[in-house]
């Protein structure tokens, strides 16, 4: 039994998560408030705690806004939600080790065509060691490839559970807390941008491009003739 969840556990957790996600729109839409806006508020004051873990699992910082603003409004709390969303950040990135450690030809098979990030996920181990962990989280583009790297290695998987969860607490609070001191002022812009989209829409694009652009530009391995040439 051991070895089938090993063996299937991306599968498995797709399955939970798909079942979760069904329930959690099926409960959206039947809301009892009008209007797309206040549905989905209605569902995190709600379900608040059981969305911040399912989509700190899925690693995204988004998750953990709403839940800072969520705590400056008073509708979740501050230690709690940073407990939460940590736990499911160490949950998620556990998946992804099991998945390298239990099912490479999957792994081999399904990323063919990101042997580039593998490769430099192995350099960034092999160089800088444990505090890959912790760093991966802010690496946009490699925060799944790393932690399946690591698995397909022979690193320790209760080092990398310690170090992961310390990691995922870490991310949590350095993510939540600003959020939820600087709640006040956000939700201020946040009103500013609603009513003045046709400024704030651009701005955004811009922002989201110029982040894709750095991440990529930071994580591109040097082709053979750029090292050729650096040796020389």
């Amino acid at each position: 039994m051991v070895n089938f969840f090993k063996n299937h556990s991306g599968k498995i957790s797709f399955v939970l998560f798909l079942f979760l996600f069904s329930y959690l729109g099926y409960n959206l839409y039947h809301a009892p408030v009008s209007g797309l806006e206040n549905k989905f508020l209605y569902l995190m004051k709600e379900y608040g705690y059981i969305i911040l873990f399912a989509w700190s699992v899925l690693e995204g910082e988004s998750g953990l806004i709403m839940a800072g603003l969520l705590c400056s409004t008073g509708d979740m709390n501050l230690y709690l939600a940073i407990f939460i969303a940590g736990l499911g950040g160490f949950v998620g990135d556990q998946i992804y080790f099991y998945i390298g450690r239990y099912n490479k030809k999957y792994v081999y098979a399904k990323f063919k065509g990101q042997r580039r990030k593998f490769a430099f996920a192995h350099l960034l181990l092999k160089k800088y060691g444990w505090p890959i962990i912790f760093a991966q989280r802010y690496m946009y583009g490699m925060r799944t490839v790393i932690p399946i790297s690591i698995g397909l290695t022979r690193y320790d998987a209760k080092a990398f559970a310690f170090i992961n969860l310390i990691s995922a607490w870490c991310w949590a609070a350095i993510t939540i807390v600003p959020v939820w001191y600087f709640g006040d002022e956000i939700l201020d812009l946040l009103k500013i941008a609603k009513e003045h989209w046709y400024f704030a829409l651009p701005f955004a694009g811009l922002l989201l491009w110029s982040f894709v652009s750095f991440f990529n530009r930071a994580t591109k391995i040097p082709d053979r003739n750029n090292r050729r040439q650096n040796l020389n």
